[in-house]
């Protein structure tokens, strides 16, 4: 019997091929287990930070902060002059007053019960003054009217700070008032 002929030797070839190759498989290994796929793990999310407190700020230094509400008057007395410095003449929170006759000028901080010093800061420098209490007037330094702190505090750029113990640092502007009432004492 004759044998049928292919349509084509490459596709016999092909056969031929693929015969070869599913001979090669063997059966699979009988104590060897078939590998079983691992669980994929859960995709781990990043926990939030907790929200970060935002750092205190920085202290401001007495000539940065605002002054405190108010205006300075100027008046003139019997023995000399007077400055005041609040929301009104009357009740100041600070008070310069010159004694002609005895040329000192005191510096009153009103509602300070407490403390035997006033701290002034100008733009040249901090001084502590040695200070009394005043029922009336409150916590009060007097020194002679040529002292040079007084020049200091009248031509302080801008600012000057009064603070004691016990009490918020009072800061107020360095106005004309102060130099007149310490001119009016020399």
């Amino acid at each position: 019997m004759p044998f049928p002929k292919f349509p084509s030797p490459s596709l016999a070839a092909s056969l031929s091929s693929l015969a070869l190759l599913a001979g090669c498989v063997g059966p699979g290994d009988p104590q060897r287990p078939v590998p079983t796929p691992l669980p994929r793990p859960a995709p781990v999310r990043p926990t939030p930070e907790p929200a970060a407190t935002p750092p205190p700020p920085a202290p401001v230094e007495w000539q940065y902060r605002p002054a405190a509400p108010g205006d300075w008057s100027y008046a003139t007395e019997a023995n000399g002059s007077v400055a005041r410095f609040g929301p009104s003449t009357a009740s100041p929170q600070l008070t310069l007053r010159c004694d002609r006759a005895g040329r000192r000028i005191t510096l009153a901080r009103a509602g300070v019960a407490q403390g035997n010093a006033l701290t002034i800061r100008t733009s040249y420098g901090a001084q502590s003054w040695p200070a009394g209490i005043d029922p009336a007037a409150g916590l009060v330094a007097a020194r002679t009217a040529s002292d040079t702190a007084w020049d200091q505090i009248a031509y302080s750029r801008g600012k000057i700070a009064v603070e004691a113990a016990g009490a918020a640092p009072l800061i107020v502007p360095a106005w004309a008032e102060i130099g007149r009432v310490i001119e009016d004492c020399r």
